[in-house]
Protein backbone atom coordinates (compact mmCIF):
# COMPACT_ATOMS: atom_id res chain seq x y z
CA UNK A 1 0.00 0.00 0.00
CA UNK A 2 1.42 3.42 -0.98
CA UNK A 3 2.08 5.20 2.02
CA UNK A 4 -0.43 8.51 1.51
CA UNK A 5 0.54 12.30 2.63
CA UNK A 6 -3.39 13.76 3.69
CA UNK A 7 -1.81 16.68 4.26
CA UNK A 8 0.37 18.07 1.03
CA UNK A 9 0.90 21.81 3.36
CA UNK A 10 -0.33 23.08 5.99
CA UNK A 11 -4.07 22.86 6.19
CA UNK A 12 -5.72 26.48 6.02
CA UNK A 13 -7.76 25.26 8.55
CA UNK A 14 -8.42 22.88 11.53
CA UNK A 15 -10.32 19.79 10.35
CA UNK A 16 -14.21 18.93 11.63
CA UNK A 17 -14.58 16.30 13.51
CA UNK A 18 -15.87 13.96 10.22
CA UNK A 19 -12.70 14.61 8.22
CA UNK A 20 -10.57 13.74 11.26
CA UNK A 21 -12.16 10.67 11.47
CA UNK A 22 -11.23 9.89 8.12
CA UNK A 23 -7.80 11.10 8.43
CA UNK A 24 -7.37 8.68 11.04
CA UNK A 25 -9.38 5.69 9.24
CA UNK A 26 -6.00 6.44 6.90
CA UNK A 27 -3.98 5.98 9.87
CA UNK A 28 -5.55 2.74 11.01
CA UNK A 29 -5.11 1.33 7.73
CA UNK A 30 -1.61 2.15 7.97
CA UNK A 31 -1.26 0.07 11.41
CA UNK A 32 -3.19 -3.00 10.47
CA UNK A 33 -1.03 -3.33 7.44
CA UNK A 34 2.16 -2.94 9.67
CA UNK A 35 0.51 -5.71 11.76
CA UNK A 36 0.16 -8.10 8.57
CA UNK A 37 3.70 -7.22 7.61
CA UNK A 38 5.42 -8.27 10.90
CA UNK A 39 2.75 -11.44 11.39
CA UNK A 40 4.43 -12.10 7.79
CA UNK A 41 8.03 -11.53 8.89
CA UNK A 42 7.73 -13.79 12.09
CA UNK A 43 6.25 -16.29 9.74
CA UNK A 44 9.15 -16.23 7.49
CA UNK A 45 11.63 -16.09 9.78
CA UNK A 46 13.31 -18.95 12.60
CA UNK A 47 15.83 -16.15 13.95
CA UNK A 48 14.05 -15.93 17.53
CA UNK A 49 15.50 -12.38 18.31
CA UNK A 50 14.27 -11.50 15.35
CA UNK A 51 11.03 -12.47 16.12
CA UNK A 52 10.97 -11.10 19.26
CA UNK A 53 11.27 -7.72 18.18
CA UNK A 54 8.83 -7.95 15.55
CA UNK A 55 6.21 -9.57 17.80
CA UNK A 56 7.21 -6.34 20.59
CA UNK A 57 6.91 -4.18 17.47
CA UNK A 58 3.06 -5.36 16.49
CA UNK A 59 1.85 -5.62 19.63
CA UNK A 60 2.24 -1.64 19.52
CA UNK A 61 0.84 -1.48 16.22
CA UNK A 62 -2.56 -3.44 17.54
CA UNK A 63 -2.42 -1.08 20.73
CA UNK A 64 -1.98 2.27 18.12
CA UNK A 65 -5.40 0.51 16.12
CA UNK A 66 -7.49 0.03 19.53
CA UNK A 67 -6.57 3.39 20.25
CA UNK A 68 -7.35 4.67 16.33
CA UNK A 69 -11.14 2.81 16.85
CA UNK A 70 -11.95 4.13 20.25
CA UNK A 71 -10.94 7.76 18.90
CA UNK A 72 -13.35 6.87 15.47
CA UNK A 73 -16.31 6.19 17.72
CA UNK A 74 -16.09 9.02 19.14
CA UNK A 75 -15.50 11.38 16.17
CA UNK A 76 -18.18 9.76 14.23
CA UNK A 77 -21.51 9.17 16.10
CA UNK A 78 -23.07 7.16 13.18
CA UNK A 79 -19.21 4.64 13.06
CA UNK A 80 -20.25 4.96 16.83
CA UNK A 81 -24.10 3.77 16.18
CA UNK A 82 -23.03 0.64 13.81
CA UNK A 83 -20.23 -0.61 16.23
CA UNK A 84 -22.85 -1.15 18.78
CA UNK A 85 -25.22 -2.34 16.72
CA UNK A 86 -22.39 -4.75 15.50
CA UNK A 87 -21.54 -5.78 18.90
CA UNK A 88 -25.26 -7.40 19.95
CA UNK A 89 -25.54 -8.87 15.99
CA UNK A 90 -22.37 -10.47 16.94
CA UNK A 91 -23.33 -11.86 20.11
CA UNK A 92 -26.60 -13.27 18.63
CA UNK A 93 -24.50 -14.90 15.87
CA UNK A 94 -22.09 -16.71 18.44
CA UNK A 95 -25.11 -17.66 20.46
CA UNK A 96 -26.98 -19.48 17.53
CA UNK A 97 -29.39 -17.21 16.94
CA UNK A 98 -31.68 -17.27 13.38
CA UNK A 99 -30.77 -15.03 10.48
CA UNK A 100 -33.78 -13.07 10.89
CA UNK A 101 -33.30 -12.09 15.10
CA UNK A 102 -29.56 -11.14 13.64
CA UNK A 103 -31.09 -8.83 11.12
CA UNK A 104 -33.79 -7.74 13.17
CA UNK A 105 -30.75 -6.13 15.35
CA UNK A 106 -30.39 -2.28 15.92
CA UNK A 107 -33.63 -2.13 13.75
CA UNK A 108 -36.75 -0.09 15.17
CA UNK A 109 -34.40 1.50 18.13
CA UNK A 110 -34.51 -1.28 20.15
CA UNK A 111 -32.05 -3.94 19.01
CA UNK A 112 -31.75 -5.91 22.60
CA UNK A 113 -35.42 -6.83 22.33
CA UNK A 114 -37.10 -10.42 23.30
CA UNK A 115 -37.73 -10.67 19.66
CA UNK A 116 -34.06 -10.72 18.58
CA UNK A 117 -33.32 -13.83 21.09
CA UNK A 118 -32.42 -16.59 20.01
CA UNK A 119 -35.20 -18.94 20.33
CA UNK A 120 -37.84 -16.06 20.36
CA UNK A 121 -37.96 -14.96 17.36
CA UNK A 122 -40.84 -14.52 14.84
CA UNK A 123 -40.74 -16.97 12.25
CA UNK A 124 -42.14 -15.83 8.52
CA UNK A 125 -43.89 -18.52 6.90
CA UNK A 126 -45.98 -18.67 3.91
CA UNK A 127 -49.44 -18.25 5.67
CA UNK A 128 -47.36 -15.38 7.89
CA UNK A 129 -46.79 -13.70 4.70
CA UNK A 130 -50.47 -13.73 3.42
CA UNK A 131 -52.03 -12.38 6.24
Amino acid sequence: MPQTNPFHSMVPRKLTDSELARAIRLDMEAELDAINLYAAHIDATDNEDAKAILRHVMDEEREHAALFWELIARLDPAQAEHIKVMSEKFRLIVSGASHEAVEAAGEGGGGGSAAAEPGMDKRLTVGSLRR
